[in-house]
């Protein structure tokens, strides 16, 4: 699918300036059901709310997890969700196609330039001016995060608005975000006292993934029993998946929910969460809390967790002292109350 339509569409930038160019209502595509790459999307909707800020945004995704990830953006207009398995709902699935041609947006941003179906989608919807964020290597040589998939489509925005005269195009690029309200966070933290039970920090570890992501009992056995060792000041729970497994065998406390709000709320109070690349490593990010991601497969200059307080490590070049050095500076440096 990538082959048969990295072809189709080119940024549409009819000749205007900011000052006849008038944009208040927007189009993100991002037709993927996946909670990571959803919340990768969140940076680009803030952008876009920063720059038109009496803007309403739809969003055209996968799946069901959206109006949990953008509940608190008040600017979200329409979310036009495609059914996760397209031919067991395929009256379902051409309905969202058809709901693109409802309505015509003044900008419409193709989200990541890797999807064939945001490809379509952005070719597919009425506007005159459309961003479909293929690679550019003049601005990958400009910027050395350019590669990453939460940051592209935005440097990539940036430059097109440029051509209209936008200026001041610089501002750090927003963190994911999925704007937790304070009872979320509050409720969060009424659930990790009832697991804890005293006054330590606590680091909190997910230890599934998908495919080869995924580290083996073994490995998180070893690593464990290292983080006891070195930080027996601090508590160290699991947060389980949804699939309510363990690869430590349910040996340390634990915590389980499908709600990923409620996720979120809970990952907030915790002073470090740890995590092998996949989705619920993003939602830490995007809850706001210092997150370490593993990688051994996946490429980090692409899927790192981001936020300001959030790195990750190579585990097949990086020892378990090393990873211990950056977790205590992670510690010393955002330690929360």
């Amino acid at each position: 699918m990538h082959n048969l339509t990295k072809g189709i569409g080119k940024d549409q930038s009819p000749a205007g300036n900011k000052k006849n160019v008038a944009i208040k209502r927007i189009l993100i595509t991002r037709p993927n059901h996946r909670l990571g790459n959803l919340l990768i999307a969140t940076p680009l909707v803030q952008e876009v709310l920063t720059l038109f800020p009496d803007s309403k945004i739809d969003l055209f995704v996968k799946g069901g997890v959206s109006p949990s990830i953008f509940k608190n953006f008040t600017q979200v207009d329409r979310i036009i969700q495609l059914p996760k398995k397209p031919f067991s709902n395929l009256f379902k699935y051409l309905k969202g196609w058809a709901l693109l041609k409802t309505r015509k947006y003044d900008l419409v941003i193709n989200s990541t330039a890797g999807s064939s179906s945001g490809r379509l989608s952005t070719q597919f919807a009425r506007s005159h001016y459309k961003l479909f964020s293929d690679q550019k290597s003049e601005l990958q040589e400009k910027f050395s995060d350019y590669r990453h998939s939460a940051k592209n489509s935005i440097y990539n925005l940036r430059d097109y608005l440029s051509q209209f005269g936008f200026e001041h195009l610089s501002a750090r690029i927003p963190d994911l975000d999925i704007k937790l309200d304070p009872d979320e966070i509050e409720k969060g933290k009424e659930q990790l006292n009832t697991i804890i039970q005293n006054d330590k920090k606590t680091i909190c570890l997910f230890t599934n993934a998908t495919g080869a992501k995924c580290y083996s009992e073994e490995w998180w056995t070893k690593f464990y029993d290292t983080l006891k060792k070195n930080f027996d000041d601090y508590n160290i729970i699991e947060m389980l998946p949804v699939e309510n497994i363990s690869k430590l065998n349910f040996k340390i406390p634990h915590f389980y929910s499908k709600d990923i709000r409620e996720m979120g709320g809970f990952i907030a109070n915790v002073a470090l969460f740890i995590a092998a690349d996949s989705g619920v490593m993003h939602l830490a990010s995007a809850s706001g809390t210092p997150t370490l991601g593993l990688f051994s497969v996946s490429e980090e200059s692409v899927y790192q967790p981001y936020n300001h307080k959030s790195f990750s490590v190579n585990t097949e070049q990086t020892d378990n002292e090393e990873i211990v050095n950056l977790i205590s500076k992670t510690l010393r440096e955002y330690s929360i109350d």
